[in-house]
């Protein structure tokens, strides 16, 4: 929300969001465990991170796709900035946040993976490392599995939200015919 009010913050922070993204996970997930320690805070912090962008860039182009007509419209009927953004901005970028949380949620799952293999005492990420070390494709193709799965139901679990955050979307998709006005 910030960087879509105020436009020099955006435009400061912009580059480093994305040079956040070109740091190798592999580089700073052990790093991230050195300093802040094995538990639950670096892998949060790495999953933040992977996910973060995704994110940012979708809400952005979403606050962008609101209609200026209606921004004006409001303005001419008094409204603030604030009032702007909650009529009509917000409900503009719905549909983009959940395009991005979709996509963040794919990355979601492989970097806590990915942060628990690089320093964890249990989780997948470790089980698979284990399961490598022990010569057991068969139990690292499991865990690759139970991941495939984690990703699916979570990825159908944001679309269930996604309908029922915005029931006016499952509205205007009916065929013509089904309770609809030729």
């Amino acid at each position: 929300m910030l960087v879509d009010i105020f436009q020099p913050l955006r435009r400061a922070l912009f580059p480093v969001f994305i040079v956040s993204q070109t740091l190798p996970l592999v580089a700073i997930a052990p790093l991230v465990v050195l300093w802040f320690g094995f538990g639950l805070a670096p892998k949060i912090m790495l999953v933040a991170l992977v996910t973060f962008f995704p994110m940012l860039v979708a809400l952005v182009q979403g606050y962008e796709a609101t209609e200026a007509e209606i921004g004006q419209m409001l303005r001419a009927m008094g409204a603030g900035r604030w009032r702007v953004f909650v009529l009509a901005r917000l409900p503009s970028a719905l549909p983009y946040f959940f395009a991005g949380l979709r996509i963040s949620i794919t990355y979601a799952v492989v970097g806590a993976i990915f942060a628990e293999y690089a320093g964890a005492a249990k989780g997948l990420g470790i089980y698979m490392l284990n399961a490598k070390n022990n010569f057991r494709p068969d139990l690292v193709l499991a865990a690759v599995g139970v991941s495939a799965a984690l990703t699916l139901i979570l990825f159908g679990l944001t679309a269930l939200l996604q309908r029922l955050a915005m029931p006016w979307e499952q509205a205007g998709r009916q065929p013509a015919g089904k309770g609809q006005w030729r």
